[in-house]
């Protein structure tokens, strides 16, 4: 028999990427499923009507969720497991046939947006900016800030065109870090494989044996306020970086550093032990921006702000929800809560 629950306002049933077999209907309150248009890179919001089913695709197929459930007031939902759902759905033809109707619908949706974005010609890619940052800081001795753009640039383009070299030059910009300290050593030649100071040496002895490349080009307003922010954050600036990250989000016309600001001020928060408002700013971007890049890092903290008010129980649910979620186990933020969550049960036990 399904279950019936409870869902407060501004909860979220699911999350996109969770992998369930709970399909869902609507029997008072209001729900939303929030996804990403394909097409146009836009937030959709999609309300359930009252008595409608939602998660099913999802459920049936096995596969991770394609939206965030969030409720918007006060609801009240019918929770079934896969296998009653198919036994419920078996003696009600009505509806199979309604079913049916609305993912046809949506198939027709999809393929018109398919055809669409085949005809667009390729975007620029927003990681080069990123990515030149990163080399120019490297370059330029200034190996704090040189990892940490490296670190950004590999979290929110995995499998961008310079994830290699930018593996490589973060290893040198940690290796530099701690062999000469910022400021010092030399200048890290970037078309190389890895730190290396006798290469670099003698590239500086005989800069005629490699060819110039052409100068990069210049950074926009907002890349140069936000890599200044996280310059200042490199330093433990926190206060400093808070204010800078902030007017990036007010300006509110960058649609590539808007976002990512918007994370850095939540850890700038946390760093500056502001934890009520970390928990505050971080649950508004699960809400309104669900598929951030940094999403799993952003219930770390969520994690890490309930730890450390005292609410063990608060951030254990964010580790385990790290946890669920579909990444590989040696993903950095994935051993980071198994090794909270770990710590947590250990004391509760202790």
């Amino acid at each position: 028999m399904p279950k019936v629950a409870s869902f407060r306002a501004n909860s979220v049933i699911y999350f996109e990427g969770d992998v369930s077999d709970k399909i869902f209907v609507l029997q008072k309150g209001r729900v939303t499923l929030k996804y990403t248009d394909i097409e146009t890179g836009a937030d959709v919001h999609d309300m359930i009507a009252m008595g409608e089913f939602f998660g099913v695709k999802s459920a049936l197929g096995r596969y991770p969720r394609e939206e965030n459930a969030l409720v918007v007031e006060d609801a009240q939902v019918l929770v079934f497991a896969v296998p009653e759902f198919e036994q419920f759905a078996s003696a009600n033809s009505r509806i199979i046939i309604k079913m049916l109707k609305v993912f046809s619908n949506q198939l027709r949706r999809i393929h018109r947006q398919v055809e669409n974005l085949m005809e667009k010609q390729e975007a620029l890619s927003p990681e080069a900016g990123l990515f030149r940052t990163g080399e120019y800081y490297l370059k330029n001795r200034m190996y704090s800030q040189a990892k940490y753009v490296f670190g950004r640039y590999l979290t929110y383009y995995p499998a961008g065109k310079q994830a290699e070299v930018s593996a490589r030059h973060l290893e040198a910009a940690e290796t530099a870090l701690v062999r000469y300290g910022d400021g010092k050593g030399p200048a890290i030649a970037t078309g190389g494989s890895a730190f290396s100071p006798a290469r670099t040496q003698a590239a500086e002895r005989s800069p005629e044996a490699a060819p110039r490349k052409p100068d990069p080009a210049p950074l926009s307003d907002a890349a140069k306020s936000y890599y200044n922010a996280v310059s200042l954050f490199s330093q433990e600036k926190y206060k400093e970086a808070l204010g800078e990250f902030k007017a990036i989000m007010e300006g509110g016309g960058d649609s590539e550093y808007g976002p990512k600001a918007a994370f850095d001020f939540g850890r700038s928060l946390y760093m500056l032990q502001q934890y009520d408002l970390t928990i505050k700013h971080y649950t508004q971007m699960v809400q309104t921006a669900p598929r951030h890049p940094d999403l799993l890092d952003i219930l770390l903290y969520l994690g890490h702000s309930w730890e450390k008010k005292g609410d063990v129980e608060r951030a254990k649910g964010f580790y385990r929800k790290i946890l669920s979620m579909e990444q590989d186990e040696d993903h950095a933020t994935h051993i980071k809560a198994r090794k909270s969550l770990k710590s947590l049960e250990e004391g509760a036990r202790g």
